[in-house]
Formats: C-alpha cells, structure tokens, sequence
C-alpha cells in the first residue's frame, strides 16, 4: 500500500485478499455491506480522500479501471445496467474519508422502482446502519474469488 493512513479501512494491509480487479493505482473490491448483488467499490491504492486530489491522468485511469470492473461485474452477476456514486466529504454522505467510487450493478426489477438505489441507501439512515448485512473478511474473499472466476471465463 502506498502511504498508508493509520485506521483507514481502505489502507489496511489486507485489503489486497478482498480484491478482484487490480491495476498499478487502483484495485476494486466488493462492498462489505452490498446494497445489490455485485455492489463493488474502487479505491486508489494511495490514499486520497478527495475527486479533487487526484491529477487529470488519474481521473482518467479512475475510468478506464471503473471501465474494465463494471464489465467484469455485469458479466459475474448477469446484469446490462449499473451506477455509478460517489459521495465526496462527510457532509455528502462519505463515510470513509478515503476515496471510493461506488459500482452498483443492476437488472430489471432488482428494485421496485429502477431509481430507488439511492434512496434505499438513506431510508432509515441505511448507509452506516447496523442493521444492514455486514459480509465477514473471508466472505468478503469469497465474492473477490467468484468475480475473478467469472472474469477468467469472460477472457477466454
């Protein structure tokens, strides 16, 4: 991990086990408390906290890597369709104060309305809820492992 952030869940050192999509900078990982099947996030390998720290280089490999892991995740969960968020500053919803590019993928009627997603997020203050379903660390690695086997069936 480059400069990590002590107490940064997006730095510890095994975040790389919960990973299914790498590049140099960035690394995609499943959400540990997935709103939808497939809910994924992109974090930068260095800490960054904000859209508006990163070069326009890095912006731009913030796509391609967003790119390249929403087709691994619509072909894993058999999806056509997905959203993008991004919640910047506490005052925005972040609750990790280090960048993370949300990956939603979606399919019909996986929620009654196709525009709900956010909402079901903030109805009963979802977002940081102990009610919502936390996955363990080997879960966690499980879902990583199931992805990068669909994705090896997508390559061939």
């Amino acid at each position: 991990m480059k400069n990590p952030i002590p107490n940064c869940p997006f730095c510890a050192t095994d975040i790389a086990a919960i990973s299914f999509y790498e590049t140099e900078n960035f690394r995609t990982i499943y959400n540990r408390s997935p709103i939808l099947p497939g809910h994924s996030l992109l974090i930068p390998k260095r800490h960054f906290e904000s859209l508006l720290d990163f070069s326009d280089a890095e912006l731009s490999e913030i796509m391609i890597h967003a790119k390249q892991a929403i087709q691994l995740l619509l072909k894993a969960f058999n999806c056509k369709g997905f959203n993008l968020s991004l919640q910047e500053k506490e005052e925005a919803g972040q609750s990790v104060a280090h960048f993370h590019l949300h990956i939603i993928p979606r399919k019909e009627k996986d929620l009654h309305k196709p525009g709900d997603w956010y909402p079901k997020l903030i109805e009963s203050e979802l977002i940081d809820s102990e009610e919502r379903q936390k996955l363990s660390h080997s879960e966690m690695i499980k879902m990583a492992e199931f992805i990068k086997k669909a994705a090896k069936i997508i390559r061939k």
